[in-house]
């Protein structure tokens, strides 16, 4: 039994030498230099190229390296036996967290419009929003956007967030079911998404849902880059219904040198940054679950292929 490593846009290097150090007496092989290909028991993935895994026939389990599976489940045709997992790590909670709250500072402080000011050498006192006076909306109740919300909520936001089925969560207003979308969406200062990307939440940050928003409303997406329309949010930046942007993930990954987004005034980008697995802490994840399955123990956070999350 061992373990192969599958990456795109991702150094495996650092990966296969802290798993090593974990699991000395295991082959750990970085694709497509593969010792066996039937002894490969366990992938780890992100991004890989499409129907990668089949080259594997007895591969068990499928470990992503971040929160995030789509990767896994909509570009591999997987065996029905066949489990996938990701990790859940507290310190890509906190990062997230840490990341909006950056983002949503700076936006009711205006601190992009002063920056701007600044090149131009202009003096111009602006008018800002406090904390107390805004209000944030959450897409996405997993165990980041929970723990974001939490997080908001005790900063003293005013926070409502939306699921997929029904979650309560003390001092935020929430939504769950498509009926209930425009619910959280209206009376909304600040949208942030961070729902898993999924056929039904694909495309969900749309001209007729952002439209939604307060006038001078704000985007954060923290998601995918497959939610958001890009042409929707360009028109609604342009037409002044939305203030701004913060966008940390893209539907091409890097972005490209001519996507209007680099130029736009109202945009702030991100590379993908906003929480970034940690090596050390996820490593010691994919040990527990590549020995839960030499082991025969349950494996953990293991993710519906149905769902998709």
């Amino acid at each position: 039994m061992s373990i192969v490593i599958c990456f795109n846009n991702k150094d495996p290097k650092p990966w296969q030498k802290a798993l090593q150090a974990k699991l000395p007496d295991t082959t750990i092989d970085i694709y497509p230099n593969v010792t066996d290909a039937e002894a490969i028991t366990f992938a780890l993935c992100w991004k890989p190229e499409a129907n990668i895994l089949a080259q594997f026939p007895n591969v068990k389990v499928v470990q992503s390296v971040g929160a995030s599976v789509e990767h896994i489940i909509q570009s591999q045709d997987l065996a029905s036996d066949c489990v996938v997992t990701r990790i859940v790590d507290d310190r890509l909670s906190e990062d997230m967290f840490e990341f909006i709250l950056t983002g949503v500072l700076s936006h009711i402080k205006r601190f992009a419009e002063y920056q701007t000011a600044q090149k131009e050498k202009q003096w111009q006192q602006k008018l800002y929003k406090t904390i107390k006076t805004t209000t944030i909306s959450i897409l996405g109740l997993g165990k980041i956007g929970t723990h974001v919300a939490t997080k908001l909520v005790q900063v003293g936001f005013t926070v409502k967030a939306w699921s997929k089925s029904e979650k309560t969560l003390e001092n935020v207003s929430c939504f769950h079911g498509n009926n209930c979308l425009t619910d959280v969406l209206q009376n909304t200062d600040i949208l942030i998404n961070i729902l898993p990307l999924t056929s039904v939440t694909e495309n969900i940050l749309n001209l007729e849902n952002l439209s939604r928003l307060n006038k001078n409303g704000y985007l954060i997406n923290v998601g995918r880059g497959e939610h958001l329309v890009e042409n929707d949010l360009l028109t609604l930046l342009n037409n002044q219904h939305l203030s701004g942007a913060l966008l940390d993930v893209f539907r091409t990954e890097p972005l490209p040198e001519n996507h209007p987004f680099w130029e736009h005034k109202n945009i702030t980008i991100t590379p993908h940054i906003a929480a970034i697995t940690n090596i050390e802490t996820a490593s010691g994840i994919v040990v527990t679950n590549y020995k839960n399955l030499l082991n025969e123990k349950e494996l953990i956070n293991v993710v519906s292929i149905q769902k998709g999350y």
